[in-house]
């Protein structure tokens, strides 16, 4: 038989799937094979809710924020303050980097925050802190913030010192961002990314495949050669030990920040309302005294690779610094940003011989005492 395309294009018509179709034939063959093709997707996309989203969402829904003691007043006549760590970006439970700290155990005993994994409420924080504060009957309350922490522990202090009976001792920011000018560019893109991420993909804020992909595309300096002669080369054995990295410390620890968290955290630095926060703490509350205003720091601000820390300093300067105010800047040398457990000895050696005094003025040693004491601490930049 002689070859006939015609003869061929006619059996397929008239064999194919809704061949006898008659009543808005062609468009109904063509939503039926846009369903067929979409079969595959939706088995993906149930996979991917059921594998991925949902565990988490599980999990998430089991966490609260708790306020844990990690050490004792190193002197039993020092239990009426309590120093309270708030941990930075991407970490949940503060108790790690509360450890390294142990010289804070000169002026009281030691209490760290563990976040809600779901989000940040610095309202509930705050009600958390002054309720375990009255039970254990600890008057005084100085907050430490770490990087990002530090956003929210003036959130938390304001909450404390205007609408609570303790007394804000004061707060320590570690190279603390005080708003989104104050990051720098890599680490503010990288944020932002995942904002958008979050933002359109169904289930973005729980799944940790996704969470894969944005770790390895923040570390890809590690094993990507952007400046290759024709195109972006890659390492292999260093983008295996990037993803080794990544699977351990952010996808299979229980412990880990979740995307919503991280999201949550990272819109807590773009709406960040640190100045508001700062004003208010410069203000006479009662008769409470005014609550010292710390700021650790790298000697050398390039050593801070995530943030302008003398960018930051010029806003504390403005806001809490000046005759009157209640700012201490404190260099360190060793350090980078904010990293106590990296670097305990240079953190602890400086919190012993500068933070400690500048923040002893304002603790009411005496529960018995009517809050009668008006510290004046003179801005000013500690220097080793």
């Amino acid at each position: 038989m002689e070859w006939d395309g015609g003869r061929r294009r006619e059996r397929l018509a008239s064999t194919r799937l809704g061949h006898n179709w008659i009543f808005l034939g062609r468009t109904r063959r063509a939503a039926l094979y846009l369903a067929l093709g979409l079969v595959p997707i939706l088995v993906l996309a149930g996979m991917y809710w059921r594998w991925d989203v949902a565990p988490e969402q599980r999990r998430l829904a089991q966490t609260e924020p708790s306020i844990d003691q990690i050490y004792d007043a190193a002197d039993p006549a020092d239990s009426t303050t309590a120093v309270v760590d708030l941990v930075g970006l991407g970490n949940v439970d503060g108790a790690p980097t509360a450890r390294a700290l142990t010289s804070f155990t000169e002026i009281g005993r030691v209490w760290s925050v563990t976040f809600d994994n779901r989000g940040i409420d610095t309202r509930v924080i705050s009600d958390l802190v002054a309720l375990r504060a009255r039970t254990e009957g600890v008057r005084n309350i100085v907050l430490v913030g770490h990087s990002m922490g530090g956003v929210i522990a003036l959130e938390v202090a304001q909450h404390i010192y205007e609408d609570t009976d303790r007394v804000l001792s004061g707060v320590v920011l570690d190279c603390t961002p005080l708003d989104l000018h104050a990051v720098r560019g890599d680490a503010r893109d990288a944020g932002q990314d995942l904002l958008r991420w979050i933002g359109w993909l169904p289930g973005a804020r729980e799944s940790r495949s996704l969470r894969s992909m944005v770790e390895m595309a923040a570390r890809k300096d590690r094993y990507v050669d952007m400046h290759s002669t024709w195109y972006p080369r890659i390492d292999f054995a260093a983008a295996g030990e990037a993803f080794e990295q990544v699977m351990m410390d952010k996808i299979l620890n229980p412990t880990v920040a979740s995307n919503g968290f991280i999201e949550s955290q990272f819109r807590t630095i773009v709406a960040s309302g640190a100045l508001d926060n700062l004003d208010a703490l410069a203000e006479t509350v009662a008769d409470k005294p005014r609550p010292a205003i710390v700021f650790l720091r790298p000697a050398r601000a390039a050593a801070d690779n995530v943030v302008d820390v003398d960018y930051s300093q010029r806003i504390l300067f403005e806001r809490s610094g000046g005759t009157d105010g209640t700012l201490r800047v404190v260099r360190m040398h060793g350090t980078g940003h904010a990293n106590p457990r990296q670097a305990p000895g240079a953190y602890n050696g400086s919190i012993t011989s500068r933070v400690i005094p500048a923040l002893e003025d304002s603790i009411v040693r005496d529960l018995r005492s009517s809050l009668t004491v008006d510290p004046v601490l003179r801005a000013g930049v500690s220097e080793p």
